[in-house]
């Protein structure tokens, strides 16, 4: 029989862990907290300007922090149609020679 230079022969391994692998490491401490359980102050000053940031983001999604609230855009909305409906009577008035 001739062998085949394309066949591959491999052996079937065991997908245990072995003992070694099978030891429980022991968990890691958090590093934002101390081992009693308290946050450190890098930890509550990050969360608290993470808290002021998303704050600050949320007022300008709003418009609350700027000059673009509803009632002002509602008011340039009119004023811009009442400036167009003035612009439009003078060119009919010129038109007509008045």
């Amino acid at each position: 029989m001739s062998e085949d230079p394309n066949v591959v022969e491999g052996e079937i391994v065991d997908d245990t862990p072995t003992a070694a692998l099978a030891v429980p490491s022991p968990p890691l401490p958090d590093p934002d907290y101390s081992e009693g359980g308290v946050p450190s102050f890098d930890f509550v000053r990050d969360k608290i300007e993470n808290r002021y940031t998303t704050s600050l983001g949320s007022v300008d999604v709003a418009g609350l922090g700027t000059d673009h609230t509803a009632e002002t855009l509602d008011k340039q909305i009119a004023e811009r149609d009442q400036a167009a409906k003035d612009r439009l009577a003078e060119i009919r008035r010129s038109l007509r020679g008045e």
